[in-house]
């Protein structure tokens, strides 16, 4: 942290029980030359990795299906979601980890990944840093039924869907994942598919 217009006067830790959430106070450097004390609250959960799995050949995508609490309190009727797979970093590298997650959560052994961008999700409140990757898929792959695991309690279902199929979910609303939409733009706009 090296922005001279900064300067970082207190962290405190409001909350350590799933995550981390900080209340830090600090001085900003405005343009008129004046220091101005805020304060704000970041939420630390670790970075995170999410991957389009894509069948060239098929037309298809390999996405997820789950229950997600915070969209359930916030309108979602049913709270589920469908995404593209993706999971915390952990102590894993980003590729390690979307491997893992991959195989946990679709029960796909991908081959070659390959790094598209990573991405800043929620930069008002969350620290966390999204690496995201796309790789193709074949049935072979294909060495278990995934779903996540067990004691994670993450209950996946693993969709497989026609591309347009599932990019025209977008605009009904049938998708409304940030990370999974930017996939599936990155693919129609990149020619994937």
């Amino acid at each position: 942290m090296s922005n001279p217009k900064i300067e970082i006067l207190k962290s405190e830790i409001l909350s350590d029980n799933w995550y981390v959430l900080r209340k830090i106070t600090y001085n900003y450097l405005k343009k008129d030359g004046n220091w101005e004390t805020q304060i704000r609250e970041a939420y630390d959960r670790g970075n995170g990795a999410t991957i389009l799995l894509y069948n060239k050949k098929a037309k298809t995508v390999i996405l997820t299906q789950q229950f997600r609490l915070p969209t359930y309190v916030n309108g979602n009727e049913t709270g589920m979601m469908v995404e593209a797979c993706a999971g915390l970093l952990d102590k894993d590298n980003a590729e390690e980890c979307i491997r893992r997650e991959t195989e946990e959560e679709t029960g796909y052994q991908i081959s070659a990944v390959e790094k598209l961008f990573e991405v800043y999700m929620s930069p008002g409140s969350v620290t966390e840093i999204v690496h995201f990757f796309a790789a193709e898929y074949t049935k072979d792959m294909k060495v278990n039924d995934g779903g996540g695991i067990q004691e994670e309690q993450e209950n996946i279902e693993v969709l497989e869907l026609n591309f347009d199929q599932a990019y025209n979910m977008i605009a009904s609303g049938e998708i409304k994942d940030a990370k999974t939409i930017m996939l599936l733009q990155y693919a129609k706009i990149n020619g994937l598919v």
